[in-house]
């Protein structure tokens, strides 16, 4: 007679883990992240290590090809809360897929913009926040009232690199940033909220004129983010020459549009 496996009814019969880490991938040490790969010496190593490596790195032989469906049968099993679960998210997650969920879960904290200021919130307090702290904060730009769907000016000092709107009806933070390189600069429009589907979705238009040229730019959707990087985007942005450029200041028009839900 064929043995039936035992149902596990209650939870609390299952023996804690004190230590993730031990699930860690022993190359970058992060949580792993799936398909699992191993070597023929059962050596392995999550999906984001993989393309760089050439060789197992622990013996040196070939890894990449065979999957270690025992690994990722134990991260699927275990769950762990979300990290914004101290700010009210009750979801459980498969460990490794953490920082998937963050991106996208409504209570993930949002950091300040403003220099200096190291305040962190939910997208919406951080609206308030800016109010509250930085109304008078010069010569840090900012815009205070504009509404999507309405274009509205925009003047950005290079030098600043940065200058934050903000959206009345939503409550949302929209970052305005510039960046310098070699006979070009790069323009992008990011919203400092998480990819939740409350925040609601949007794409813009950017627009520059001088001397009677005009450079424009449609954005596919706005990008949002849960704090400013100065790294220059890959995707997204207006390309101004710098032969188009005049003193230290952009004077452009923008237009944030809201998007339907998918």
């Amino acid at each position: 007679m064929a043995t039936q496996k035992k149902q596990r009814t209650d939870d609390k019969t299952r023996p804690a883990m004190l230590d993730y880490d031990v699930l860690d991938c022993p190359v970058c040490f992060e949580p792993p992240t799936i398909p699992i790969l191993q070597c023929g010496n059962g050596h392995w190593a999550c999906s984001s290590c993989l393309p760089k490596l050439k060789k197992c790195h622990s013996c040196s032989l070939t890894i990449g090809r065979i999957r270690c469906r025992a690994m990722e049968s134990v991260l699927e099993s275990i769950l762990i809360p979300c990290p914004n679960a101290m700010f009210g998210c009750t979801k459980n997650l498969s460990y490794g897929k953490q920082s998937t969920h963050v991106k996208d879960c409504i209570f993930s904290q949002c950091s300040c913009p403003f220099q200096e200021c190291n305040y962190s919130g939910s997208y919406k307090n951080l609206y308030d926040h800016s109010f509250q702290s930085h109304s008078s904060s010069y010569p840090f730009p900012w815009i205070p009232h504009i509404a999507c769907d309405i274009s509205f000016r925009v003047l950005l000092k290079i030098s600043n690199k940065i200058l934050v709107a903000k959206e009345f009806l939503k409550k949302l933070l929209f970052v305005v940033q510039c960046f310098k390189e070699p006979n070009v600069l790069r323009v992008t429009v990011s919203c400092l909220a998480p990819s939740a589907p409350e925040v609601g979705r949007f794409s813009y238009h950017l627009s520059y004129t001088v001397d009677g040229e005009t450079v424009t730019y449609e954005s596919p959707e706005v990008k949002r983010i849960l704090k400013v990087s100065s790294q220059r985007p890959e995707e997204s942005f207006m390309l101004i020459p710098e032969c188009l450029l005049r003193g230290d200041y952009l004077d452009m028009k923008l237009c944030i549009k809201k998007l339907k839900q998918i």
